[in-house]
């Protein structure tokens, strides 16, 4: 059994014999530790026996696509989890230096039901670790990963032979040909900014195979990210992107994560649109091309998609789900929605668009290509035609992890038996429940207030969003949601308030 060491120095002879797998590196997700620190060579190898162990498990074929990305020591970690695959009787094929959506495209391109992308994502330099799944397009969930969790620590691997590894060459140039397939009709001027991450090398050329005029923003590779963290949700990175934009008169600048698979965008005027209105910008744009579309988006995300005139004249329907970005891929698959959005950045397009999974680049297309369909508008100008509506900041009030998922049931329990009644909040009927991810209460002018669980800190998350002004988003927080929190004892302060 593989067990956390309460010693984590390294340079010890047990270090070097010894598999370090700390069990908090996985994730809902995926999976992520220091390296060196919290997990190993050896540990990531043992990594890669109990990945080859699950998916045999579970009926799959044995056969996986590998990539990492530019980090120092991401190749050594790959390295170390092919020796687990080989080991396990799995068949590899090495695509290489890639981004998260790269190996995704390779399961399809290569045949390959299996993929394990190295990468830490935006996070700080030291971090590793390996996306996962065995279902294209989906990457593994809670339970997937807790199972694998199981196999990993309890040293349950199995070692079997046919193992086998064939590096593929030059398999970049046909991911760009495949994210290139958007033609623009007019030029736009794009800040394209990578933070030093991995999608400096592919998504100033794939923008510029579409027809976009390009303004590279730091794009040299440099694992130590030595300006900021490559993470299109970070204020450092939205700030420069908007001097960029400003400095330039570009059209937008268009922001990607470390392993590429999330796009952020500032539009004209330098300002951010956050993820969830440029998904309901896309929804406005698609749903007239694809009439009766269905979206997915999670339940942090603008309460606009239920009111907004232009997708009910184009018949579409939305449906919200939980927030984390494996949930709203594997809902956007199951329903055979169109697209799905998550308000971190991550947009899933199914056919004709794209193959289901989250790609930062496909996302800048079809921003690109919203933009060319809608000839003298600015994005800013799309911006502003939509309906108003004042969103609240994040407001995060402590719980413990013991207690918080005990104590949202009841919160849940109690908002339910009011929509059940048939009850208001100031003043306004409530018109649904949803109850997928916490509560999201949906009130009659289209406003609403979401408590649920924090997925990896000890906290509830409270967001409110009023169709009125923003003096009504916050008294529907004053007056409402923080008053019925209150009554729990093993609530606490809140992070930040309205």
């Amino acid at each position: 059994m593989i067990k956390p060491r309460q010693d984590l120095r390294p340079n010890t002879a047990e270090y070097e014999t010894t598999p370090l797998v700390k069990p908090t590196g996985f994730r809902e997700y995926d999976a992520r530790w220091i390296l060196d620190k919290e997990i190993n060579l050896l540990g990531i190898q043992a990594l890669g026996l109990g990945l080859a162990t699950y998916i045999h498990e579970i009926g799959q074929t044995p056969r996986i696509v590998v990539g990492h990305d530019y980090r120092s020591y991401s190749l050594s970690v790959k390295q170390a989890l092919i020796l687990g695959l080989l080991e396990g009787g799995m068949e590899v094929l090495d695509i290489g230096l890639a981004l998260s959506p790269m190996a995704y495209f390779a399961q399809f391109a290569l045949e390959a039901p299996c993929v394990a992308m190295v990468t830490a994502s935006h996070n700080e330099n030291g971090w590793t670790g390996v996306k996962m799944g065995a279902q294209p397009p989906l990457t593994f969930g809670p339970d997937e990963i807790g199972r694998l969790k199981d196999i990993v620590l309890e040293g349950q691997g199995v070692s079997r032979g046919g193992g086998s590894l064939v590096r593929v060459e030059d398999f970049r140039e046909r991911y760009i040909e495949e994210i290139s397939q958007v033609k623009l009709t007019r030029p736009i001027k794009v800040v394209a900014a990578c933070g030093n991450g991995t999608a400096g090398a592919f998504a100033p050329e794939a923008l510029r195979r579409m027809g976009a005029e390009v303004i590279e923003m730091d794009v040299e590779l440099d694992y130590t990210f030595p300006k900021y963290n490559p993470n299109p949700e970070d204020h450092a990175m939205l700030m420069q992107m908007a001097q960029r934009v400003r400095e330039t008169g570009a059209d937008l600048a268009l922001g990607f994560d470390g392993d590429g698979d999330r796009c952020g965008v500032v539009d004209d005027t330098g300002e951010e649109i956050f993820a969830d209105k440029i998904g309901l910008m896309l929804g406005r744009d698609l749903s007239a091309l694809h009439p009766n579309a269905t979206f997915v988006v999670d339940v942090k995300s603008t309460g606009l998609y239920k009111t907004d005139e232009v997708l009910k004249a184009n018949g579409a329907n939305t449906v919200y789900w939980k927030t984390g970005h494996s949930y709203i891929k594997r809902k956007t698959a199951e329903l055979g929605a169109l697209a799905g959005f998550e308000k971190s950045g991550h947009f899933f397009f199914n056919a004709p668009l794209g193959h289901g999974y989250d790609d930062g680049i496909v996302a800048a297309g079809a921003v690109l290509a919203m933009l060319d369909r809608n000839p003298g508008k600015r994005l800013s100008e799309l911006k502003a035609a939509l309906p108003d509506a004042w969103t609240s900041l994040t407001m995060s009030p402590h719980c413990d992890d013991e207690l918080k998922y005990e104590v949202l049931e009841r919160i849940v329990a109690e908002y339910q038996a009011l929509a059940d009644s048939g009850g208001e909040i100031l003043g306004r009927k409530i018109v649904e429940a949803i109850t997928v991810n916490g509560v999201r209460v949906h009130l009659e002018d289209g406003s609403w207030v979401l408590v649920r669980a924090s997925s990896n800190k000890p906290e509830l998350v409270v967001v409110v969003e009023s169709m009125r002004s923003e003096d009504d988003m916050r008294a529907l927080f004053r007056e409402e949601v923080k008053p019925r929190l209150a009554k729990y004892a093993e609530i606490g302060a809140y992070n930040q308030e309205i």
